[in-house]
């Protein structure tokens, strides 16, 4: 019986190894076949991933809260990443796949260059409208693309483009402050004094200094104050337009100006931008230069003489200015430059053609104008020689404005605008010019004619224009106060480095 026990014993251990060796091959041959079950229904493309794999790894990579996007079955991506077979319509309106524009756009599927430079138009829009320029704003949206109309293929331009619309309906005449074009600001300065230790130090010049003059510092104050107050800055030509009567004739109106509800329009502007030699080693600029960066900047001359560059007066100050703050600027809008010609302009001694550096001295400020120009400032004539025009004889004011057109206008490319010298006008009427020191001018070219009062007053006849402008001076700041306060208040603008009144 125990032998028995034995053969059968060993007999089952037999028994159960076979049917373990039957189960490891069923299991092998089950997951052999669910294997070659799924590449059969769905297999990879010439040796990719399969699809579930690729999903996977879309999944996986898809930004967090994004929903991943997924092809049409059976369809193959395009190199511009639509699905072949479908069309710009077959999408809604305006959410276009990137690279997937009409005409093949982008046909290397690089996506990223054209979104920057979608991004980078909406900037360059945006900073338009800022300043007001609607028109400029969305004209360079409907730009884009080399089709008519292809900006409406993209979501943020279209939207862009019917936002700044919607914008530009909401202005208003003058921002609704003035019920007129005549009833304007124009507010002026000289140089600004850079270094009040210089011009301040008690010589025979500080006087005039501290009468005629602004420091940076109260330049700045007031600029800010006048900008938390709504004002924007206009051009001289945009304040009238000529328009053409049915006689072929013309008269000059006012220009509509339209602004955002309680803006205010004003002018700027600045008189003998020069540079004169007295004013060397007081404390002011020299001239007006182009710095490493293309912009206007100005040159200051050091005691051991060499020259430092920075903003030293108005021109870069204001550009600075407008650049953080476009909105404060009305389509590009800086101000208006008047210049003598006595001795030069913007610090070149362009008025001695026996000078060595004559002719670079021109070449060079020609450049510098251009830029000027170009970054939104205007020139005036100041007379060349700075006489009271008023008093001086009528061949005395000929000759000095044939030297004027002579030596100054060529450089700046021309102007009809004259600040009146001092602010003195070439006649007391304020009824109609009639003088012949006026139909001489007017036979020049001159249409603008700009002097000095208290307050705004501004005439617009059918054949020249005439306004006036208040000074923002030591003056103004320190004798008349009062005329002042509805701009700011003196006491927040003044530079407690000035002197006291001593005139």
């Amino acid at each position: 019986m125990g032998k028995t026990d034995s053969n059968e014993k060993n007999g089952k251990q037999q028994l159960k190894k076979v049917f373990l060796v039957i189960g490891a091959v069923v299991i092998l041959l089950l997951v052999l076949g669910f294997y070659w079950f799924l590449n059969s229904i769905w297999p990879g493309k010439n040796g990719s991933k399969g699809k579930a794999e690729q999903t996977l790894q879309t999944i996986q990579t898809t930004p967090e809260g994004t929903t991943p996007q997924t092809t049409p079955e059976g369809a193959e991506l395009t190199p511009g990443g639509a699905a072949e077979g479908t069309t710009p319509g077959d999408m809604a309106e305006g959410t276009t796949q990137e690279g997937a524009s009409p005409g093949a756009e982008n046909p290397s599927g690089n996506t990223d260059n054209k979104s920057f430079e979608r991004q980078e138009l909406l900037g360059q829009a945006e900073r338009l409208a800022l300043g007001y320029d609607y028109e400029g704003a969305l004209s360079l949206i409907k730009s884009y693309g080399e089709e008519a109309g292809a900006y409406k293929q993209y979501a943020e331009l279209s939207e862009a483009y019917e936002r700044l619309e919607e914008e530009k309906e909401t202005l208003v005449l003058y921002g609704g402050a003035y019920t007129s074009i005549t009833q304007i600001n124009h507010i002026f300065f000289h140089s600004l004094v850079a270094d009040n230790s210089k011009a301040f130090d008690g010589d025979r010049r500080s006087r005039g200094y501290n009468m005629y003059m602004t420091t940076i510092p109260e330049f700045n104050r007031i600029i800010d104050k006048m900008y938390r107050d709504g004002y924007v800055l206009v051009k001289m030509a945009d304040l009238v337009k000529k328009e053409t009567l049915e006689d072929g004739t013309t008269r000059y109106v006012e220009n509509p100006i339209y602004l955002r509800q309680g803006k205010k329009p004003f002018i700027l502007s600045q008189d003998d931008v020069n540079y004169y030699s007295y004013m060397d080693g007081d404390g002011f600029a020299t001239r007006i230069v182009i710095g490493g960066d293309g912009k206007p900047a100005c040159e200051m001359l050091q005691e051991d003489g060499t020259t430092t560059t920075g903003a030293f007066d108005i021109v870069p100050i204001l550009d600075a200015f407008i650049e953080e703050h476009p909105d404060f600027s009305y389509k590009g809008a800086k101000g208006l430059l008047a210049l003598t010609g006595y001795e030069g302009i913007l610090g070149y001694r362009t008025n001695d053609e026996t000078s060595p550096t004559y002719e670079k001295d021109k070449e060079d400020v020609m450049e510098v104008v251009k830029v000027l120009k170009e970054e939104g400032w205007e020139f005036a004539s100041h007379s060349w020689g700075h006489k009271d025009m008023y008093a001086i004889s009528y061949e005395l004011l000929k000759r000095d404005t044939d030297r004027w057109l002579k030596e100054v206008a060529p450089l700046i490319g021309g102007t009809d605008i004259l600040v009146f010298p001092f602010g003195i006008d070439i006649e007391k009427t304020v009824g109609s010019y009639g003088s012949d020191k006026y139909k001489y001018l007017k036979e020049q070219g001159f249409d603008v004619f700009v002097g000095v009062y208290k307050e705004p007053w501004m005439q617009i006849k059918k054949d020249y224009v005439r306004m006036t402008r208040r000074p923002l001076d030591g003056q103004a700041m320190l004798q008349f106060p009062e005329r002042l306060e509805d701009l700011f208040d003196v006491k927040d603008i003044l530079d407690p480095e000035r002197p006291p009144r001593d005139w």
